[in-house]
């Protein structure tokens, strides 16, 4: 796979389609790879006539790694929870700028951008402070940064703060617990079996994960700024999420002016096969309307 050197870190990014169709941007989460968007949903894109870019963030995939010692995250989110300011390496305001950095080196000068769960975080940033760069916005499974909206139950956050194990099936099995608990109802532990083994043999670098809590924990709340967001906006959350709760979908529509909210009844922390069509239609007519502005 490609990369490029964007922001003095080198970013790994895969392109499907032809270069002179509607450019969408998928921005995965936290310490996912981009492989985590599925090619069967790429495919759906795709046939509604888009050039689809993934991409690894930083400190995850085959993108630059951090150096150092990565952050306590128990203790990032105790600070984060009392309102406390949190120092990072970077920010989501960081993460954004690579973004569209890498569309600065695809010679793209504007994108339809989706981002899943810390990835929504990423793409509200880029609309927010990149907005000239962004022609749709779709937040799927993500929240606004305040506290008090879209807070884990205790077992989601329980699986998220603790480290996997580093041996090569007890991190794969690790994966899968963690997949069956933040899941909905539709979790298959086949595909999840084999999304751990694809990620693990790519690419396990658990430090990773740290590294970018320490980078939400550190921008804040996004609320009062998404007021300012006038790009088409579809919010997509999973009634069943029990990572990132439905609340936090809930408060990012209300906080971005004419934003559409969308809620998948059986979808969890996950985007399942079953929803694929409905929600490339659903990010489809949200791109129509940025062309009819």
């Amino acid at each position: 796979m490609p990369t490029t050197t964007v922001n003095d870190i080198d970013i790994c990014y895969e392109s499907f389609g032809p270069d002179d169709a509607p450019p969408l941007l998928l921005v995965m989460g936290l310490g996912a790879q981009m492989t985590l968007w599925s090619t069967g949903f790429i495919s759906e894109l795709l046939e509604r006539g888009f050039r689809v870019i993934r991409f690894d963030n930083r400190d995850v995939g085959l993108s630059t790694k951090t150096a150092g010692d990565p952050p306590d995250v128990m203790a990032l989110y105790v600070q984060s929870m009392a309102g406390e300011p949190v120092e990072a390496p970077y920010t989501l305001t960081t993460m954004a700028a690579a973004a569209v950095g890498l569309l600065d080196a695809l010679g793209i000068s504007a994108a339809h951008i989706v981002g899943a769960s810390m990835g929504g975080m990423i793409v509200q940033m880029m609309a927010i402070e990149h907005p000239e760069r962004v022609l749709s916005l779709t937040s799927i499974m993500s929240t606004t940064g305040a506290s008090d909206v879209g807070q884990p139950d205790a077992a989601a956050l329980g699986a998220l703060l603790t480290p996997p194990p580093t041996d090569r099936n007890g991190a794969i099995e690790a994966n899968i617990t963690t997949s069956r608990i933040i899941c909905g109802p539709l979790f298959d532990e086949t595909e999840a079996r084999g999304r751990a083994i694809e990620a693990y043999d790519r690419c396990f670098h658990p430090a990773g994960s740290a590294f970018q809590i320490a980078a939400i924990a550190a921008t804040g709340d996004r609320t009062e700024r998404l007021g300012a967001v006038k790009v088409p906006t579809l919010v997509v959350h999973g009634r069943e999420d029990s990572l990132i709760t439905l609340s936090g979908g809930e408060a990012t529509a209300a906080a971005i002016p004419g934003a559409d909210l969308v809620v998948f009844g059986q979808m969890g922390h996950d985007i399942p096969d079953v929803y694929w069509s409905q929600l490339a239609d659903a990010i489809f007519g949200t791109a129509i309307r940025a062309d009819i502005q």
